[in-house]
């Protein structure tokens, strides 16, 4: 989502092709065998692995610096997210689903308490690109599989999720939902069934009408353009082979 991000400033060009890692193409076999996505290809070089293709974009991307703030707070409130949600869909038990409730009421409470758009003010950063894909993962898959649904009096991650789903830079590279779950489905070792292929892909993009007032902003705010703080102008060709997940 970064480099959405940094492609929507026009800071850089940005190509991507998604990858079925059961058939991948010709040309990706021969050039990184069965290396999974994300790659990064920039100007013929290739890079590797998520936490390395962040370090490249700080680095070397026009702009990318810029996304990477330090705010040790807001880092800590978003760790382990991920992991208590994958928790959660293994044992799909009361007592992980709680802890998963505590950790979203915690986010919840951070972001009331900074009272912004976004984790660490009016401009997206590197925590907001890490917990945006995680929180459409928890509402599709949570609810596919666990009946898990983030509780409508977490208000602030609602207004949260409203404005995340105005962001260009989301929509366009989010799964669609069947992907979500088909990628669930494959690491616990089912298939998805032949007219669940067939499917036509839908996406989950909105947040219930009952909230929708209150996440609403005043008129002159929402037909504001959306900042970020990502600024140097420059063109760089690059190319991103990126799963079919999202990830």
């Amino acid at each position: 989502m970064d480099l959405y991000l940094l492609a929507e400033l026009k800071t850089i060009s940005l190509k991507v092709t998604t990858v079925d890692m059961l058939k991948p193409p010709p040309d990706f076999r021969s050039n990184f065998d069965s290396t999974p996505p994300p790659i990064l290809i920039d100007r013929g070089q290739a890079v590797l692995e998520n936490e390395k293709i962040e370090r490249y974009i700080m680095k070397s991307i026009p702009g990318g610096h810029n996304l990477f703030i330090s705010d040790k707070e807001t880092a800590t409130t978003i760790e382990n997210l991920y992991s208590k949600f994958k928790l959660m869909l293994t044992k799909r038990d009361e007592p992980s689903k709680k802890a998963l409730l505590v950790h979203l009421r915690n986010i919840n409470q951070h972001l009331d308490k900074r009272n912004s758009r976004f984790l660490t003010g009016d401009t997206m950063c590197c925590f907001d690109t890490e917990l945006m894909p995680r929180l459409q993962h928890i509402r599709v898959a949570g609810k596919y599989f666990s009946e898990f649904e983030i509780p409508e009096e977490f208000g602030r991650i609602w207004r949260y999720m409203y404005h995340m789903y105005q962001l260009d830079a989301f929509t366009q590279s989010c799964p669609a939902d069947q992907d979500i779950i088909n990628h669930y489905k494959l690491q616990q070792g089912a298939r998805m069934k032949k007219h669940e292929e067939l499917e036509t892909p839908t996406y989950t993009a909105s947040i219930p009408a009952t909230l929708q007032q209150g996440a609403r902003m005043k008129k002159h705010e929402e037909l504001e353009t959306p900042t970020y703080t990502a600024s140097i102008p420059a063109t760089v060709d690059t190319n991103h082979y990126n799963n079919n997940n999202g990830h």
